[in-house]
């Protein structure tokens, strides 16, 4: 049987798409945690305002809601960091479940993913 993975020219594009990705996700997390520290501060909220995935109200964020979104960033940066991982030993883009390679678009959507969309849906 052959092997299923992607071929190294589409690996070192994901590698690409998701370092470009890393690099985002920590500075929105060096922001959230620099709002963090300086909750209360004069003159620091408009550095919440530079935090592309808060919405407007973002300055009337309590310190836990910041707290939770500074989680789930570094949740998704070590998401993100596995996934180069799995480029680097070229497993990269194969479901865990069915062993397929997950479609492409997906990928370039969700560069983290490990199920493929039908996995995804079979599991919920």
């Amino acid at each position: 049987m052959a092997e299923v993975r992607y071929s190294d020219k589409d690996l070192a594009e994901f590698k690409a798409l998701i370092e470009k990705k890393i690099q985002a996700a920590q500075s929105d997390l060096d922001a959230l945690r620099d709002s963090l520290s300086h909750k209360d501060d004069n003159g620091t909220d408009d550095t919440l305002h530079s935090f592309k995935m808060m919405e407007e109200g973002a300055a009337t964020l309590s310190r836990e809601e910041v707290a939770q979104l500074a989680q789930r960033q570094e949740k998704f940066i070590r998401s993100l960091d596995n996934a180069l991982v799995r480029i680097s030993n070229k497993s990269y883009g194969v479901c865990r479940v069915t062993g397929k390679l997950i479609r492409k678009e997906r990928l370039m959507a969700v560069p983290h993913a490990t199920l493929s969309i039908e996995a995804k849906e079979a599991q919920g």
